[in-house]
């Protein structure tokens, strides 16, 4: 699906932060619902094309947690795990998040969404991520995770288009 929305990464250098700027043509309440329910959760999140997406856990709500796994056709699977601080439908979401193949643990990302309406039913998404060095910063940015939020905001699109059409039938 071709998009008029770009997703814009921040990363400047010497800074342990990650802001990602994304706009949705969809309202607010429902790109939140897109975050925050499994169902829609587990499409779109992470490269869909070349990762298998097991949802294991969405509990979004303040304390809740969430664990997913993605395994790619070799059978390797890279899981994420986070705790949720803050859900606030539908302006906010407050989470840690955390790759547990790392070899060294406590590589815990301090992560804070915000979904802004925007004239026209339209959705603006910030995400601020706070590492724990810019070293682990660059380094998941090295890891292809770039490419990883394009193609996540890519199939939210899509996923987006047919929640909105499914919602208008």
């Amino acid at each position: 699906m071709e998009t008029k929305n770009n997703t814009a990464i921040t990363a400047e250098p010497g800074k342990q932060e990650l802001v990602v700027n994304r706009e949705f043509e969809a309202p607010r309440e429902l790109v939140f619902e897109a975050f925050t329910k499994a169902e829609h959760f587990e499409k779109w999140m992470g490269p869909c094309e070349i990762l298998d997406m097991k949802l294991e856990r969405l509990e979004p709500h303040n304390g809740g947690s969430y664990r997913f796994i993605q395994s790619d056709e070799d059978g390797n699977s890279y899981a994420f795990r986070g705790v949720y601080h803050e859900v606030t439908a539908p302006e906010r979401i407050i989470q840690t998040f955390e790759f547990e193949g790392l070899p060294e643990p406590g590589h815990v990302t301090l992560e804070t969404a915000t979904f802004e309406s925007l004239p026209g039913d339209r959705t603006k998404v910030i995400l601020h991520s706070v590492f724990k060095s810019v070293e682990g910063r660059d380094g998941m940015l090295q890891s292809g995770a770039e490419k990883g939020i394009r193609d996540s905001h890519s199939k939210l699109d899509e996923l987006l288009e047919e929640l909105k059409s499914t919602k208008l039938a």
